[in-house]
């Protein structure tokens, strides 16, 4: 099957960029796939972190992807339009998590071969911090498209508000397996400059507000000594908001923190010296951060927002919200009544169950399936 796909992808760094890269390399083993991004995803006075790219150079996907649009230049649209509608693809995948991005999409879309069809993946609809153009800007958006696939009921449930007899498979988010190995922990440890004594509570990823890691920092206070905290990854908001929620010096020498982005290449340090992940969201949908932990077999103690209860399911643990007292309870129980050893076990058994060949082969079956729209 011919295919183009839009997305985040290499150099642009993150999430989406890493699911739309490990995602081409499965539909590549049976598809024809064309790949496209951007030129610039946001002009850098509204970018909150130091770079929108990549700082290392990963040859195995240099000069892939074309770099088409400027997401808040109109006047590239209609390049970016020419081009993907050159390619005359059986199936157009486009990649959906800002409602910023509605109106190119939806302008390609539109220009793009009557026969082809239009499948949006959808990681999120209604955004963690929402704006008043959001909802009118998705309704847009999923009338124009021809079938959707979600990773979580709640994507799904916001996408049926919207249009209620939307053609929608949901999926389960594969879990990232294009890091290094797994190294041995003491030595992980001695790489980030931990005491391999302490237990090792880690917190991964860009750091947003809705992410919660006031709660999780209020919480740390409530835990003994025999407790680290790892926090890592680039600080969109207001660092020292955070940090001066500990104001005991002897607790804050046992919180260390990694404020950058984390490569590639630099990923198994962290989960192989952690003890346990920690996601004390706000709000959610699904999760990058749980498919890594779990590649890298760490249970996850999480909170009951979004998707992530039934990500989670049996490999981890689900609290409350908005409670850092509970948090901090779910963390003690998790070591003292050693549940962790029953969701290694469970993790274990899932190895291989979320896998990216199978992702991409429910994708294209769902898409062969889709009627595209009329008109």
């Amino acid at each position: 099957m011919k295919i183009s796909i839009f997305s985040a992808y290499y150099p642009f760094r993150g999430g989406i960029a890493q699911f739309n890269e490990r995602l081409v390399k499965s539909l590549d083993k049976k598809n024809e796939v064309a790949v496209f991004t951007f030129k610039k995803q946001y002009p850098n006075f509204l970018f909150p972190g130091s770079s929108q790219f990549v700082t290392t150079v990963n040859h195995d996907l240099e000069g892939r992807a074309q770099r088409i649009v400027s997401t808040f230049n109109p006047f590239s649209y209609f390049g970016a339009r020419s081009k993907l509608k050159s390619v005359k693809a059986d199936v157009f995948i486009a990649n959906y998590w800002m409602s910023i991005f509605s109106v190119f999409l939806i302008f390609c879309s539109r220009g793009l071969k009557s026969k082809t069809k239009r499948i949006a993946i959808i990681h999120n609809l209604v955004p963690h911090e929402q704006r008043f153009f959001d909802r009118y800007l998705n309704k847009l958006f999923v009338r124009n498209f021809d079938a959707f696939v979600v990773m979580s009921d709640k994507v799904k449930e916001d996408l049926l508000s919207l249009r209620p007899n939307a053609s929608c498979m949901r999926l389960e988010h594969p879990w990232y397996d294009q890091f290094l190995d797994k190294i041995d922990r003491e030595k992980a440890c001695e790489k980030l400059g931990l005491d391999s004594t302490k237990k090792v509570l880690l917190f991964f990823g860009l750091i947003r507000d809705y992410k919660g890691l006031d709660l999780l920092l209020e919480g740390f206070n409530l835990l003994d000594d025999s407790y680290t905290l790892l926090i890592a990854g680039e600080f969109y908001t207001n660092k020292s908001a955070y940090t001066n929620l500990i104001l005991d010096p002897e607790i804050m020498s046992r919180v260390k923190i990694v404020d950058k982005f984390i490569p590639d290449d630099e990923v198994h340090l962290y989960f192989s010296a952690a003890d346990v992940s920690v996601l004390p969201y706000r709000s959610a949908t699904q999760s990058g951060v749980t498919a890594t932990s779990f590649y890298f077999g760490v249970p996850v103690i999480a909170t009951d927002v979004g998707g992530l209860k039934e990500t989670i399911q049996d490999m981890g643990k689900v609290v409350q919200p908005d409670n850092a007292e509970l948090l901090a309870k779910a963390i003690t129980t998790y070591f003292n009544e050693w549940q962790y050893i029953a969701f290694k076990e469970s993790i274990l058994a899932n190895s291989g169950k979320y896998n990216w060949d199978n992702f991409a082969e429910k994708l294209i079956e769902f898409a062969s399936l889709s009627a595209p729209l009329e008109g």
